[in-house]
């Protein structure tokens, strides 16, 4: 691993559990969280494995971050995610205070980093987080789109 992962060094591993996700039949968004330029947690959705609303990758790979560092605030932490939060996953980038959030594919249904909503530079709440969206767009949105295509035959 470099000694420093670059926000496409952390999505290309992000895009690996988002098609390990897709594999077992959930649906293909993968997570990496990235710490003082090392990446400490990874996971992808596992809403269908686990029968859990919850288990969206970014919320899974928050919570095994926290685990590694022994706390909940994950000041000067990097969340990379293949698709762009919904209002639960901002919601917990905020409570976790993760500095940044990177994103491949917007999020047209419910993203809440800005393409619908807008929570994380939202000045009325606590903390903001930075956000870097369009990291390895097409390729995020290809898996998405391949996956939903075989749902729809």
């Amino acid at each position: 691993m470099p000694a420093f992962v670059s926000d496409a060094d952390a999505m290309a591993l992000a895009l690996e559990q988002a098609r390990a996700a897709g594999a077992r039949g959930d649906v293909p968004v993968g997570a990496v969280v990235v710490h003082d330029g090392q990446i400490i947690a990874q996971a992808g959705n596992e809403r269908e494995l686990r029968h859990d609303p919850t288990a969206h990758a970014e919320v899974l790979a928050l919570q095994a971050a926290a685990e590694v560092l022994g706390t909940w605030r994950l000041t000067g932490a990097t969340l990379v995610v293949t698709l762009e939060p919904c209002p639960m996953c901002a919601g917990a980038l905020l409570a976790a205070r993760v500095q940044r959030v990177v994103f491949g594919a917007a999020n047209t249904e419910n993203g809440s980093c800005g393409t619908l909503y807008n929570l994380c530079v939202d000045p009325r709440l606590n903390h903001e987080v930075e956000v870097v969206h369009g990291v390895e767009a097409a390729a995020s949105t290809a898996l998405l789109g391949e996956f939903f295509a075989t749902r729809r035959l």
